[in-house]
């Protein structure tokens, strides 16, 4: 087959069931929600620490006699000094021994809950991939997959990191034997320089070689039931025997790499920041890996993706869209328990931060004006459904773990407003300014942790086998279809966001 073909069937596997394949790399967005949760629960633990020992009363004392606004340090730099000598008590209080030991302890686990999960979500993805491309249903695949490879995948990581160490360490030693050599010989430094340069230059191609032969590693572990060692050795034959397959996926790589740094950096004139890591987890990345799994497929002769679609991208869409409001209303109508949970839990975290800010309400201030300062009514439309869409998919797949990310997630967000509502100059001018979309956009947000709880009760029934891994990947389809409803809540609450809540109530002030 040619490469036109395997780029066709990247896509057509892509397009003919996305939520076979999407809801795995939601997943993967989700796994700093996941690990997110070991800071949450230090943060809570460090709280509690400092409120039985009466730290916390002390440090509430000092920060009382701070003022709120720092001295300008040009114009007087001895009051902007001494201003800040007024957290000393504060870091006495908190820099403790046990906090200490605190944040060691939670960096250790954050760690190796990542190392565990990154690798189980990856094998995941593309075994999922390697099964649409086989016209087989992609997340039955990818639970199968994620159990039995994700072990192969982490030894695949830490192959590839030593890879990496061992490369800098390699060409590092030889540059600096090199120029310490050319420049006792010579007594010049522009040689010492340009054999520097050079060995950036090495360095550069040793490095993207280390990663390039890593690159199809995954791919050959998952279509050829290889070990780690064994994949790299596919890998190399692999390249060998289909240069130009391998070459042509590199540069698509390269190139939307690139594409996407350059409109990022564009994005991020006008503040928006969210929307295209929304669009790299749900269409570059999944298209990407159906790629090379297709490239590699073919290789090994078992290329049979599905049909394309016989929709056009618009009517699909529509479909689509249609679909995901349908399963989130039905979702929303069978599960009233779940969704009164969640308000409780939300309005209880809220409370909570509205009382823990009562300390700080006169000190710290915040502003919904300053906040909206240089506001661009598109781009932040934009901005405010991305960064709100990512949140509510990461809050609901991030429940797969035992529930509790999705919870935890909408406690931080409940404690914050909370804090943000008590410390706001203008009370009034705030709830002004969230009621319009807010009607929206909270209950997309409660939505998406109900379904975070939901799917987190149907992972542990899989994963103490009464449930089948059939009817976890139902779940796993069904949420990413209320997600999709949830996620027209939220491009309504952001049109009515960017163009609407920064300006009606002007007109009454």
């Amino acid at each position: 087959m040619s490469l036109s073909d395997s780029v066709t069937a990247a896509i057509a596997a892509l397009r003919r069931r996305p939520s076979d394949l999407l809801p795995w790399y939601v997943l993967g967005a989700a796994v700093p929600a996941i690990v997110r949760l070991v800071p949450f629960l230090a943060v809570a633990i460090g709280f509690v620490y400092l409120e039985t020992t009466g730290r916390l009363a002390t440090i509430q004392d000092h920060l009382q006699g701070i003022e709120s606004q720092p001295p300008d340090p040009e114009a007087d730099q001895e009051a902007f000094d001494e201003w800040m000598s007024g957290f000393e008590p504060v870091f006495e209080q908190v820099l403790t021994p046990g906090i200490a030991a605190l944040i060691l302890v939670t960096i250790v686990l954050s760690v190796l809950l990542f190392l565990i999960i990154f690798p189980i979500v990856s094998a995941g993805q593309l075994t999922a991939c390697s099964a649409r491309l086989i016209d087989r249903r992609g997340l039955t695949a990818g639970i199968a997959g994620a159990r039995r490879y994700w072990l192969r995948f982490l030894g695949l990581y830490v192959l590839e990191f030593l890879a990496w160490i061992a490369v800098l360490l390699t060409i590092g030693t030889m540059v600096f034997v090199v120029a310490v050599i050319a420049l006792a010989a010579t007594g010049a430094g522009v040689i010492a320089g340009l054999i520097a340069l050079v060995a950036a230059l090495v360095l550069l191609v040793a490095l993207a070689a280390v990663r390039a032969l890593f690159a199809f590693a995954p791919v050959a572990v998952v279509v050829d039931d290889a070990t780690a060692l064994e994949s790299l050795s596919n890998t190399l034959a692999f390249v060998r025997a289909r240069p130009i397959g391998a070459g042509f996926y590199y540069a698509v790589s390269l190139g939307t790499v690139l594409a996407i740094s350059a409109v990022s950096g564009v994005l991020l004139l006008v503040d928006v920041m969210t929307f295209t890591s929304l669009v790299t987890a749900l269409l570059v990345f999944p298209f990407l890996d159906l790629l090379k799994t297709a490239l590699y497929n073919d290789y090994r002769k078992r290329l049979r993706p599905p049909a394309k679609p016989e929709r056009s991208a618009r009517g699909q869409f529509r479909a689509g869209a249609r679909r995901g409001w349908d399963e989130m209303v039905a979702f929303v109508r069978a599960t009233p328990g779940t969704h009164a949970l969640v308000v409780v839990l939300a309005f209880a975290s809220f409370w909570v931060g509205w009382e823990a800010a009562e300390p700080i309400a006169g000190t710290l201030e915040t502003s919904i004006s300053a906040r909206l300062e240089g506001h661009i009514p598109p781009a932040a439309a934009l901005e405010f459904f991305g960064n709100n869409w990512m949140v509510a998919l990461t809050t609901a797949f991030s429940g797969v773990a035992l529930v509790l990310p999705a919870v935890a997630s909408l406690l931080f967000n409940g404690v914050f407003m909370g804090v943000y509502g008590r410390t706001e100059a203008e009370p009034m001018e705030l709830l002004a300014f969230v009621i319009p979309h807010g009607i929206f956009e909270i209950p997309a947000i409660f939505i998406a942790t109900a379904v975070g709880i939901w799917l987190g009760r149907i992972g542990w029934r899989a994963f103490r086998g009464r449930a089948t891994r059939a009817e976890f990947a139902d779940a796993l389809e069904r949420a990413f279809w209320i997600l999709v409803g949830v996620g027209i809540l939220l491009a309504i609450a952001a049109v009515i966001e960017g163009f609407l809540s920064p300006y009606y109530f002007r007109l009454f002030l």
